[in-house]
């Protein structure tokens, strides 16, 4: 599939594998390769995890495939390959997950209950609750002409772009973080108010933790999660999303208690799809992630979510299952990151943090987080 491998594949390898997963001697590496376009970096990071003593191997996967799998197996045939993944996955200490699939919408005609069998039986177990939790992980897009066209730019234009972002000194953005950090870890309310939004909730004792390039790439956020019950308002994602196959643009949810009450997409359409994914379980109507993102060459969305949730001025919260590590309590098989931008280009916005305005318009205003802003950090 790949004759040569791209030198700047060589020095992204190098930081998936050294800083970000640290794989070292007697770890065993997985390379989650998601179509074809990926087995260049693939074996750039299998080389690189060699370097390190590690002992890596390569997981090849087709999203075509994949649907003709989806749109076949019955429920026996995914709990037989979910025992399966999950000796594989229990057995991993550092996980790699490239992703590279020609078509985002590729599982849009699988029916809802197997899309929803294949998260409950395959992918929460293997995915959220061992591979989260239990492994070093770090998962990235690859610069194909699919995305490029989700981008809206050339494919060699967006692969420039690409690894300038995903090539940021994350190091140094790690140091920066840490006032952030330590700002959210003492605060109890929060209210966000933008276009369609005015929400509030409360953090209070729930873990805080930095991302910069340990578990995405690229990175530049800090998460934790809203206390169970205490959200309150409405919020409108300003960003286009997809989940499981379906394209989402202006997501609006009301919310009481915690939980959503009201909610509608773009369309009619949408809107019904939205509430089926909101019914899928307990968990799916409650808040398990919010976070701040801040990467400050990413400016504009492409229904992509791990570029998309680090939009420098952005904030987003998860639909569903909370992190271990930034814990409320929610459980779900759906964990759906929704995006709000919030630079003027965008109608503004500010978030509050114990009735003290820390951002507005997507540049933060306390001097103790100025070193997040993108002039600080490029």
């Amino acid at each position: 599939m790949f004759s040569t491998i791209d030198p700047r594949d060589r020095e992204l390898a190098r930081l998936i594998v050294n800083y970000s997963v640290k794989a070292g001697k007697n770890d065993l590496v997985m390379i989650e390769a998601v179509g074809a376009s990926t087995l260049g970096l693939a074996a750039a990071c299998a080389e690189e995890a060699t370097r390190a003593s590690a002992a890596p191997y390569i997981v090849f996967t087709d999203p075509q495939v994949q649907r003709n799998y989806l749109l076949n197996a019955g429920e026996d045939s995914m709990k037989r390959l979910a025992e399966f993944e999950l000796l594989q996955m229990k057995n991993t200490t550092c996980y790699i997950g490239l992703r590279g699939s020609e078509n985002i919408y590729e599982t849009a005609d699988v029916p809802k209950h197997q899309l929803d069998n294949f998260m409950r039986i395959i992918r929460q177990p293997v995915h959220l609750d061992v591979r989260v939790n239990h492994t070093r992980w770090c998962v990235l897009r690859y610069p194909n002409p699919s995305m490029a066209q989700l981008a809206e730019r050339s494919t060699a234009d967006f692969a420039d772009f690409y690894y300038s972002v995903c090539l940021v000194d994350y190091a140094r953005m790690a140091v920066n973080a840490q006032a952030l950090k330590k700002v959210m870890e003492r605060t109890d309310r929060v209210r966000l108010k933008s276009p369609g939004t005015d929400i509030t909730f409360s953090i209070k004792g729930i873990p805080v933790v930095p991302c910069c390039g340990s578990h995405n790439i690229p990175d530049g956020e800090c998460f934790t999660a809203p206390v169970k019950g205490t959200m309150n308002g409405t919020v409108q994602f300003n960003t286009p999303t997809a989940e499981s196959g379906t394209p989402y643009d202006n997501i609006f949810l009301r919310f009481e208690n915690g939980r959503v009450v009201e909610c509608r997409g773009a369309n009619e359409r949408q809107t019904k799809k939205l509430t089926e994914v909101l019914d899928r379980d307990e968990g799916a109507r409650a808040v398990g992630e919010f976070a701040i993102g801040f990467n400050p060459l990413v400016m504009t969305p492409m229904r992509d979510i791990l570029f998309d949730e680090k939009i420098c001025g952005s904030f987003h919260m998860a639909l569903g299952n909370a992190y271990n590590d930034a814990d409320n309590g929610n459980r779900s098989s759906l964990h759906w990151d929704l995006v709000c931008i919030q630079r003027p280009d965008y109608g503004g916005g500010e978030i509050w943090f114990d009735d003290t305005l820390i951002r507005k318009d997507g540049e933060f205003v306390i001097d103790e987080l100025k070193g997040l802003n993108p002039s600080a950090l490029t």
